[in-house]
């Protein structure tokens, strides 16, 4: 695939529309308390690289790495409902482990969700070698949630 990725800002426009667009289908699936996904604005802290992919200046996937000092954790990983089954959200777990590797983690976490309609998140992250674990950081036990991580 062709695909362009590059660090994002989230004042960029078509960077904010796909975060308002992930926030709002995240809002719309889980409970606040059990939703996780962070508001734009909080992913342009200085511990978060956020990345965009772009085919041809569209863009496609966003996706997110917090890093707390020897781990970090996967953040505002989306595709673009219309570019889902193109490759994008491969390339973008491999730029985030990438990204991982030069911050000298040793570890990746992630949240999503435990619904039908994450199962494509999750077995896209098992394909790139996560897998379940205990909740993590400040996340506790929800029957909405799964909770993996990947050693680097």
């Amino acid at each position: 695939m062709g695909f362009d990725i590059a660090r994002a800002q989230v004042s960029e426009d078509d960077v904010a529309t796909l975060l308002d667009r992930h926030f709002e289908l995240m809002r719309s699936q889980s409970p606040a308390e059990s939703c996780h996904v962070l508001p734009s604005e909080d992913l342009a802290a200085d511990d978060i690289s956020l990345f965009a992919l772009r085919d041809h200046g569209q863009i496609l996937a966003i996706g997110a790495l917090r890093s707390f000092g020897d781990w970090g954790e996967l953040k505002s990983m989306h595709t673009a409902q219309e570019a889902r089954g193109r490759g994008a959200g491969r390339a973008m777990v491999a730029t985030l482990m990438q990204e991982a590797h030069a911050l000298g983690l040793k570890q990746l976490n992630l949240e999503t969700g435990s619904g039908d309609e994450h199962l494509a998140a999750r077995q896209l992250y098992e394909k790139a070698g996560f897998s379940e674990c205990p909740p993590f950081g400040d996340y506790v036990d929800d029957p909405l949630s799964v909770f993996m991580m990947r050693a680097l």
